[in-house]
């Protein structure tokens, strides 16, 4: 008989993985990936800077290249860091990964042993979770409100906790709730984070998809003593199949992570990442970002107004300002999964939101994306949605 590693019984497939393979169906109304509109995608100009530089530099782009990831590119990322996020950083601070999930894999690598603990937000991002599982932590989750991590209860937890080894948050519109830090909140946070010099894993794939209000300065541009790692990805801005993300992060720490991706990949996609560089020269990101905003923008305020709308009491909904997803909460007595069976009868799909709480419980939640369906299909498939959990209370 095969014998595996132990840690292998703490893995098991992502349940949103599972759930697209069901529901790949073009019947299928889902709700249930976090992915961008594919009708978005720039195909024809990435067609063009393909063909650019193949023409150019064809050798270069089919051989293998240096670990840190492509000069140019990572250029690129320092400048709009700076632009976006108010990030002052440079090229040599930037390590070019295969889509922010790897940094996710690194950052558990780099700072944890078994048995040290974990601090996320509750709930949190199952991908982040599950690539945390692997290197044996304990997790510890930090209630939230609306407006996201609770900074009280994040103190009391550190004040009161042995082998904190590494904060993971995601302050703009939180996967899997859409919430988002305000300014004072982030503020305090990096107050806390400095008085107990703990690591922060910062994921910001969404940052830049917001629709409304003002852009909030990122955490890392908070960060006075270099503890902030901020995870970006072009997945959300650009396109997902080029599994292209970064790691930004202080001499020391970034070592480490370049050290993992040696030993994990030597590099991320050579062609990639020049195919990307000369897109974003030869075209308008910013412009492309606009266009995916008011999309998103539009089929977002379709999903609110139609929960608003038809969502039964006492169920309450967040109102995200940006990114991908909306939250629900049902009464305490119902269960999301059960939910789910009954409305995939009716050919719809969400994410029930147990699997977001790594310690378990809160089975009575679901997770709702409005990226990648119509206007149209938003409202068929959100009143089916609320249909069925009116059929089911008590």
């Amino acid at each position: 008989m095969v014998q595996f590693a132990s840690r292998m019984d703490l893995l098991k497939g992502s349940e949103i993985r599972e759930l697209l393979k069901l529901t790949a169906r073009p019947d299928i109304i889902s709700f249930a990936g976090g992915m961008p509109a594919p009708e978005l995608f720039p195909v024809e100009q990435m067609m063009e800077a393909s063909v650019a530089v193949l023409k150019e530099n064809g050798r270069a782009a089919l051989q293998y290249s240096t670990t840190e990831g492509f000069p140019r590119l990572r250029e690129q990322i320092a400048e709009r860091m700076l632009a976006k996020n108010n990030i002052h950083t440079d090229a040599d601070h930037i390590l070019i990964t295969s889509g922010s999930q790897e940094g996710l894999d690194f950052s558990a690598r780099v700072f944890l042993n078994p048995g040290d603990v974990v601090l996320l937000e509750s709930p949190s991002y199952l991908g982040a979770v599950n690539a945390f599982k692997a290197c044996e932590p304990k997790f510890v989750e930090v209630p939230t409100d609306d407006g996201g991590m609770i900074m009280e209860e994040l103190e009391k937890i550190l004040a009161t906790t042995e082998r904190v080894k590494m904060i993971y948050v995601i302050p703009d519109f939180q996967n899997p709730t859409g919430r988002t830090w305000d300014l004072e909140r982030r503020h305090k946070f990096m107050d806390i984070v400095n008085k107990y010099e703990i690591p922060v894993v910062e994921d910001n794939p969404y940052g830049e998809l917001r629709f409304e209000g003002e852009f909030l300065p990122a955490l890392k541009s908070l960060d006075t003593k270099g503890l902030v790692i901020y995870l970006g990805t072009f997945s959300k801005i650009l396109a997902p199949g080029y599994r292209l993300g970064w790691v930004c992060a202080d001499d020391e720490i970034l070592a480490k992570y370049n050290f993992m991706k040696q030993a994990a990949s030597l590099q991320a996609s050579t062609i990639g990442q020049m195919e990307t560089s000369k897109w974003i020269d030869m075209f308008d990101l910013d412009k492309h970002v606009a266009t995916i905003r008011e999309c998103y923008r539009k089929r977002r305020a379709v999903m609110l107004e139609t929960l608003a709308k038809e969502l039964p009491e006492p169920c309450t909904f967040t109102r995200p300002e940006g990114g991908l997803f909306a939250w629900v909460v049902l009464p305490e007595y119902m269960d999301a999964k059960e939910l789910q069976m009954k409305c995939l009868e009716k050919k719809v799909a969400f994410v029930p939101g147990g699997s977001f709480f790594p310690n378990g419980g809160h089975e009575n939640t679901l997770r709702l994306n409005y990226s990648c369906m119509p206007e149209d299909k938003i409202i068929e498939g959100i009143t089916a949605l609320c249909q069925t959990i009116r059929e089911n209370l008590h």
